[in-house]
């Protein structure tokens, strides 16, 4: 016997728990803590709503796919190279210390992320979400190779033969071979994906590459393949806190209760009652009566969500917002010659206060939603105009921790630095690198200095001081601030001189 939940009492037990009280209304159900999950068999759906999806999927597939094997300079367009501390993005050579971009893009993620929420809902996992989206693709392969959901039920219930295992094992091996791919082509946006194939014919991958080509495989095998829904459901975060950027003016799924109960079925009784006034009517349309609501309990809404729910029970935080339900639902009420929309996108006060789709519109432009519009497009203003005015090269100061300061002939002081120069640009450039803070201060560096496409070199310099200005000085920290010019080649971009500031020591 399955173990009950903590606090509800076994129906052997407590008989009367599973009959229905005296006023008629269902008995509350009892849920089991270790029960298992019921298979969801989707059915397939087409519709409006459905080529988006698909469109979507086609797009950020091609993307994620594609986009390593893109060339650009004679290298790949997108690569982040971590043993060399570079990221190639097209044009751009970022380095470790342009962190900083790596944190607006996450600020920029998040504000979209808020605002899409609250003006309709989880546009996010029912549209672009890789779990959807490979979730997608997992149950069209399974779809092409065992059916659509009536003959997988019967696959399933089925005893095993030569064609349940042919059609069972052809999906694995697709899902298995998917994943892989998956897997092969993330390791590909670190270690540049050409090397990694001519590797992977010869099985000659190192451990890392074989590591996570394999985990992030077989992620995606058991998230999309096995998992799906409960991903979702409860391993994702934001189905939990989702409600919070929720109002009574965000567009969400909905099925107008109003409209569409009492249910009823399309025969029977509802046409016995609907047959006189169907005489009357003109053959183009249907006629209900006033008691009877255009839903007419088909169950396709449910038979269509991937995560198994019922819509007509209200919002509910496992719901996706694939819109798979109102595809089908429009669909069945093309048939019944009714109008389209018994389930649809609406607001909670649209659905209470039977308002217009252009109020309902205009109620989404509140002051919250345009508070984030305009924080969003801030940042992204911001972020674009930080990289289009981006240094196209770094300077880092480092003092020579082994001596402070020394006195050289003739009594000059000097100190010893290390400088970092990082070329940001992929063509060859030259440096000259001078000093200021001190009167008479100078460095030791007669000749320029040439850093190859998207290197950093350190160069020792050092800088020193005539006696009668150390004297002048003082002893102990003096600033200064080394300038690092860019010499303009030919048909290049024009000088361009960095400012970094140090200290330099005058000893006792």
């Amino acid at each position: 016997m399955k173990p009950a939940a903590a606090g509800a009492a076994s129906p052997s037990a407590n008989p009367a728990a599973a009959l229905p009280p005296a006023g008629g209304e269902p008995a509350e159900r009892v849920i089991w803590l270790y029960e298992a999950q019921e298979k969801i068999y989707a059915r397939a759906v087409s519709g409006w709503f459905a080529r988006w999806r698909w469109a979507l999927v086609w797009a950020t597939q091609l993307l994620f796919y594609g986009l390593p094997w893109l060339p650009c300079n004679g290298r790949q367009a997108v690569l982040f190279d971590l043993g060399a501390r570079r990221f190639y993005i097209f044009d751009l050579v970022l380095y470790p210390q342009d962190f900083i971009y790596l944190t607006g893009l996450l600020i920029v993620s998040a504000y979209a992320l808020f605002l899409f929420t609250t003006v309709a809902g989880r546009l996010w996992c029912g549209y672009a979400c890789p779990q959807t989206v490979y979730t997608e693709i997992f149950m069209w392969v399974e779809r092409k190779i065992e059916g659509d959901r009536v003959r997988r039920i019967k696959l399933d219930q089925a005893p095993w033969g030569a064609e349940k295992l042919l059609r069972k094992g052809g999906k694995q091996l697709a899902w298995l071979g998917i994943g892989l791919w998956t897997g092969f082509t993330f390791v590909g946006y670190f270690t540049p994906i050409r090397e990694l194939g001519a590797s992977a014919l010869v099985l000659g991958l190192g451990p890392w590459e074989w590591f996570w080509v394999l985990f992030y495989g077989f992620a995606t095998y058991g998230n999309a393949g096995w998992m799906r829904e409960q991903v979702c459901k409860y391993m994702c975060p934001y189905a939990r806190f989702q409600s919070v950027m929720f109002d009574k003016d965000t567009l969400v799924i909905t099925y107008d209760q109003a409209r569409g109960e009492p249910r009823g079925g399309a025969r029977g009784k509802r046409a016995q009652d609907t047959r006189a006034a169907d005489m009357a009517a003109s053959s183009s349309a249907a006629v209900k009566p006033a008691k009877q609501g255009d839903c007419i309990d088909c169950g396709l809404c449910v038979q269509v969500c991937p995560t198994g729910i019922d819509i007509r029970k209200g919002l509910q935080y496992e719901c996706i917002g694939c819109t798979a339900c109102i595809d089908v639902c429009n669909g069945v009420m093309d048939k019944m010659q009714y109008p389209r929309g018994l389930i649809r996108y609406d607001t909670q006060n649209g659905l209470q206060q039977h308002l217009s789709r252009a109020e309902v519109v205009k109620r989404v432009l509140r002051p919250r939603v345009l508070g984030y519009a305009a924080v969003l497009l801030l940042v992204c203003a911001g972020l674009f105009t930080s990289l289009m005015l981006r240094a196209p090269f770094k300077v880092d100061v480092v003092r020579d921790r082994g001596a402070l300061a020394r006195v050289v002939e003739d009594g000059w002081v000097e100190n010893v630095y290390r400088l970092q120069i990082m070329n940001a640009t992929e063509r060859v450039q030259r440096y000259r690198i001078g000093a200021l803070g001190l009167a008479g201060i100078t460095t030791d560096l007669k000749a320029e200095v040439v850093v190859q496409p998207a290197e950093a070199r350190w160069v020792p310099v050092a800088l020193r001081v005539p006696p009668e200005a150390a004297q002048a000085a003082g002893a102990g920290a003096h600033a200064v601030r080394f300038e690092v010019e860019r010499l303009p080649e030919a048909n290049a971009d024009a000088s361009r001189t960095l400012t970094e500031k140090s200290t330099f020591m005058v000893p006792r």
